[in-house]
C-alpha cells in the first residue's frame, strides 16, 4: 500500500492497481492526480469536502465514483454532482479489493453545536481512516490515519485511541489547522462563535501578537 499526503486529510492510497483519493477540502492545494477509481469523504466540512476542489478532480476523472454517507450525498446532489452511498459497516468492492464505512457521526466539537455525519473508511482490510472521529471498528488494523490536532480532539485522547486500536503503524492527518495559514481556523472561530453571544469578547492572537486587556 502507497500513501500519498497532499496534506491535511487529503490522502492518495495506491493498493494494488486501486487509486483512491480521501478528503479533497480546503487546508491544502487541490491535488493533481489522475486515473483514480474512487473518491472516499467522511463527511461535510470544509477541510475535508471542498466542493470546487471536488469538480476540478472530477474533471479529471470524470469515471471515479465518490463514495460517501446520506448528508454528504445531499449536499452533492444540490450542487449536481455524482456520488455513491456507503452507509455504516457496508462495505464496496472495487477492483477486488474491499472499502468498509465505519461510524456515524463526528466526535462532539461542543454540545452547542449539531453534530454532522462522519464515517471511517477500513480500506483493504489494512488502513482505517477515522475522518474525524475516534470510532472503533472492531476489526483488526494494521495502519491507522491517526488525526492529531482539531477543535474535537486532545492530542492526548488520540494516543489513547491508537493504544485501543494496536495497530502496527500510524501516520498523522487532521493537521492542517497547525500551519501559519490556517492560525484562523475552528480554533479561533469557535471560541468566538460561543462565547461573544455571553458577551465574552474573544480576542485573537498569532504568535507575536500584543495583547491590552483594560
Amino acid at each position: 500500500m502507497k500513501i500519498t499526503k497532499f496534506g491535511h486529510c487529503c490522502l492518495l492510497i495506491e493498493e494494488g492497481d486501486l487509486r483512491l483519493l480521501t478528503d479533497p477540502g480546503d487546508y491544502n492545494k487541490t491535488p493533481d492526480v489522475e486515473n483514480l477509481d474512487a473518491i472516499l469523504v467522511t463527511h461535510e466540512h470544509g477541510d475535508h469536502l471542498h466542493l470546487d476542489a471536488l469538480r476540478k478532480i472530477l474533471e479529471k476523472n470524470p469515471t471515479a465514483q465518490v463514495i460517501t454517507h446520506q448528508s454528504v450525498g445531499k449536499i452533492l446532489f444540490d450542487a449536481n454532482l455524482p456520488y455513491t452511498l456507503i452507509s455504516d459497516k457496508e462495505e464496496i468492492i472495487l477492483k477486488g479489493i474491499k472499502i468498509e464505512s465505519f461510524g456515524t457521526e463526528h466526535a462532539c466539537v461542543h454540545s452547542d453545536l449539531p453534530t454532522v455525519q462522519n464515517t471511517g473508511f477500513l480500506i483493504a482490510e489494512k488502513l482505517f481512516y477515522p475522518g474525524d472521529s475516534f470510532h472503533q471498528p472492531g476489526k483488526l488494523v494494521r495502519f491507522l490515519a491517526l488525526p492529531v490536532a482539531g477543535p474535537w480532539m486532545k492530542l492526548s485522547e488520540a494516543i489513547e485511541y491508537a493504544k485501543a486500536l494496536k495497530p502496527e503503524a500510524v501516520f498523522p492527518i487532521h493537521d492542517g489547522m497547525l500551519r501559519q495559514e490556517h492560525q484562523l481556523g475552528p480554533t479561533r472561530r469557535i471560541p468566538d462563535l460561543l462565547l461573544s453571544p455571553l458577551d465574552i469578547k474573544y480576542v485573537d492572537a498569532v504568535e507575536g501578537s500584543i495583547i491590552v486587556l483594560e
